[in-house]
C-alpha cells in the first residue's frame, strides 16, 4: 500500500508543477504587457485579441502600467455606452441663481367689509369662507335704531326747511342732516327716496366694495354689530406678493428693479417675469436670511398663497462663453475634468476649471479650446470604465 500511495505521488507532481509553471507564465504575461479585457465583465482578462465568452462583446487592449488617461472604444462599445459628442464652441451665457419662494397675499388686495352703523345684522348672505363674490353683491342687512333716528332728523329737517324756505339756518340744518345719512352709507338715491315717501328705514343693505373670496367671517347672523365693526373679509387674487428667501451674501448679486423669473411645479412650462420691489433690509426672525419681494399679475388664478415657487436670478452674463451640459463635467473633490475624443473612438480626460453654473450647462474658464470635440454624455460611463480598467483616477492633462 505505501508503495502504491508513492507511486501515485511521483505521477501528480510533475503535473502540478507543470500547471504552477503555466499559471506563473500567465500572470506574468498579463502584469508586463498588454492584456484584453470585456468592458462588461472585467474578470475576463487574455493576452491577445478576442470576444468575451460571456456576452461576446470585443476585448478591449488594456495596458495597467501606463499614467495615460486615455480609453479606446469599438464602435458597438460607443453605441452601447451611448456615447455622444459636440465640438465646443463660443456663446452667450447667462448664469442664474435660484432662489426658494413662495407665493403670500398682496396686501392690497384684502378688503374688510365693515359695518358703518351700529345694530343688529338681520340678514348674513354669505355664511362660509372661500366663496367667491363680485363687486356690488349683497353681503348682508342690518336694523339700525341710529339709522332710523338720523333719517327721522333728516324728515324734520326737511319739513322745515320746506315751510321757511328764506330762512338760511333751517337749509343749513337740512343740509347737514342730508349729510349725515350720506355718511352712514346712504346713497343719494335712498336719501331721495326717503325725502320723497316721508318714512324712515332702519334696514341698510351693505355690497361688497370690491369682487374676491370671502377669507374670513367675524359675525353671526342676529348678532349685534358696533359702528366700525369687521363682518368679514375679503382678499383679492389677481395680483400676489411673490416672496424668495435670501442669504445676505447672494444680496449684492440682487438690485431693486432687476427681472427675475418665477416658475411653480407643475406650471414648468408657464414661468412668468418679475420685478424685484423690495428687499428686505433685516434678517427673518429666527434665521440667517433676508427676503426679497415683488408683485405678479396672476390672471386665471394660477398662482395661489401659499404655493411654493423658484425664483430665478440672473447673475452674470457672458457673451463669448465656452459652455458644456453639466452632465459632461465630471467633478472629483476640488478638481474638475471632462472627456475629450482626440482620435475616432480614442478618449482623453482633461482637467479644466470652473467658472459660473445653471441647470443645464457649465462655463469652462480654462482647459477647452474652440474645436475640441468634448463627450456630452456618457461621460461618467467613461469615468467609471477608466477606473476599471487602469485602477485609479484620471487625472486629466493640464493646460496652461
Amino acid at each position: 500500500m505505501k508503495k502504491l500511495l508513492y507511486f501515485i505521488v511521483l505521477l501528480i507532481l510533475p503535473a502540478l508543477l507543470v500547471s504552477c509553471g503555466d499559471k506563473s507564465s500567465g500572470q506574468s504575461e498579463v502584469v508586463n504587457g498588454t492584456t484584453y479585457t470585456c468592458p462588461m465583465h472585467p474578470q475576463i482578462v487574455r493576452p491577445v485579441p478576442g470576444n468575451c465568452p460571456i456576452c461576446g462583446m470585443d476585448l478591449v487592449a488594456v495596458d495597467r502600467n501606463t499614467d495615460e488617461a486615455t480609453l479606446t472604444l469599438s464602435e458597438s462599445q460607443r453605441l452601447l455606452a451611448n456615447i455622444t459628442t459636440d465640438t465646443v464652441r463660443t456663446g452667450v451665457f447667462s448664469s442664474t441663481k435660484q432662489l426658494n419662494g413662495r407665493v403670500v397675499i398682496n396686501p392690497e388686495q384684502i378688503e374688510f367689509v365693515t359695518s358703518r352703523v351700529p345694530g343688529r345684522l338681520e340678514n348674513l348672505y354669505v355664511r362660509e369662507i372661500g366663496v367667491p363674490v363680485k363687486k356690488g353683491q349683497i353681503l348682508y342687512r342690518i336694523y339700525s335704531e341710529l339709522l332710523a333716528s338720523l333719517q327721522q332728523e333728516y324728515l324734520v329737517a326737511a319739513a322745515q326747511a320746506a315751510q321757511f324756505p328764506a330762512n338760511t339756518r333751517f337749509q343749513s340744518i337740512l343740509e347737514a342732516a342730508r349729510q349725515r345719512l350720506l355718511l352712514y352709507d346712504q346713497s343719494p338715491e335712498q336719501v331721495e327716496e326717503i325725502l320723497l315717501g316721508k318714512k324712515t328705514n332702519p334696514y341698510v343693505a351693505y355690497p361688497a366694495p370690491t369682487s374676491g373670496v370671502v377669507a374670513e367671517l367675524f359675525v353671526n347672523e342676529g348678532q349685534y354689530v358696533a359702528e366700525g365693526g369687521s363682518v368679514m373679509r375679503l382678499e383679492g387674487y389677481g395680483n400676489v406678493w411673490i416672496e424668495a428667501d435670501v442669504y445676505p451674501f447672494e444680496a449684492g448679486l440682487i438690485s431693486k428693479g432687476q427681472q427675475v423669473k418665477v416658475s411653480a411645479a407643475g406650471l414648468d412650462n408657464e414661468s412668468r417675469t418679475m420685478r424685484v420691489d423690495f428687499i428686505e433690509p433685516a434678517l427673518q426672525a429666527g434665521s440667517q436670511l433676508l427676503t426679497l419681494r415683488g408683485s405678479l399679475s396672476n390672471a386665471g388664478n394660477q398662482y395661489r398663497p401659499g404655493m411654493q415657487v423658484f425664483v430665478q436670478v440672473p447673475v452674470q452674463t457672458n457673451s463669448s462663453a465656452i459652455t458644456l451640459p453639466v452632465d459632461a463635467v465630471i467633478r472629483d473633490g476640488n478638481s474638475a475634468h471632462v472627456w475629450l475624443e482626440f482620435e475616432p473612438g480614442k478618449f482623453r480626460a482633461q482637467s479644466v476649471l470652473l467658472g459660473a453654473e445653471d441647470f443645464n450647462r457649465t462655463e469652462i474658464t480654462n482647459g477647452l479650446n474652440v474645436g475640441d470635440v468634448a463627450v456630452v454624455s456618457g461621460a461618467y460611463l467613461l469615468y467609471s470604465e477608466y477606473i476599471l480598467k487602469k485602477g485609479k483616477i484620471p487625472a486629466g492633462e493640464h493646460t496652461h
